[in-house]
């Protein structure tokens, strides 16, 4: 077990269960991946994975800066993390599922004629500014990380990047499978003539 660290096993089985809900990343994800191919659409997921890790620093330093200068704030700031996080979660429950509606219409988009000749280093360049420009994602790992960091154990600064980072991990795994889905779907819309399906 990792210092600082507090139940390691919820967090991953948390952090799958966050990198599956479909949001913003992922429609930028499978429509790169509709229009572009298999090279557009993991662009888009490295990118974005890219991003992340300018949070996931960021939220080191402050974090580590503001648990040095007291636990009592830093508690405080957990409290406050997961009222934010309750706050997400009944959003989310009671949200009209228009998400679901945006991916069904990208994956019954045909894909361009080069998808196959996609940059993607500018695919790439865009999910990462798209992500590290984002503060709803600032915000949301200044509310989740800390939840899983004993505030008394030395090291926190270090645990938040291990967290951050396997969180990282695991949700570009989830969008390279997203991505490859997306593509491979718009392939075979392209060759069959019928609605894609994932």
């Amino acid at each position: 077990m990792f210092a600082g660290i507090d139940q390691l096993g919820l967090f991953i089985m948390a952090g799958l269960l966050l990198n599956l809900t479909p949001g913003p990343d992922v429609l930028y994800i499978v429509s790169n991946g509709v229009r572009g191919g298999r090279r557009g659409g993991v662009a888009a997921a490295l990118g974005i994975g890219a991003g992340c890790c300018v949070h996931i620093i960021a939220a080191a330093v402050g974090l580590g800066a503001l648990i040095a200068a007291s636990a009592l704030t830093f508690t405080v700031l957990k409290w406050l993390g997961a009222a934010y996080l309750i706050y997400i979660g009944l959003r989310l429950l009671f949200a009209p599922a228009s998400g679901g509606k945006a991916l069904a219409g990208l994956q019954g988009a045909a894909p361009s004629p080069g998808a196959e000749t996609v940059r993607f280093w500018p695919v790439f360049a865009r999910g990462f500014w798209t992500n590290a420009l984002n503060p709803k994602v600032a915000l949301f790992f200044l509310a989740f990380l800390p939840q899983f960091i004993d505030a008394g154990a030395p090291g926190q600064a270090g645990a938040l990047v291990v967290l951050g980072t396997l969180f990282n991990l695991g949700g570009t795994g989830v969008n390279l499978v997203v991505a490859l889905l997306a593509s491979r779907a718009a392939a075979r819309k392209a060759k069959s003539g019928g609605p894609g399906r994932i």
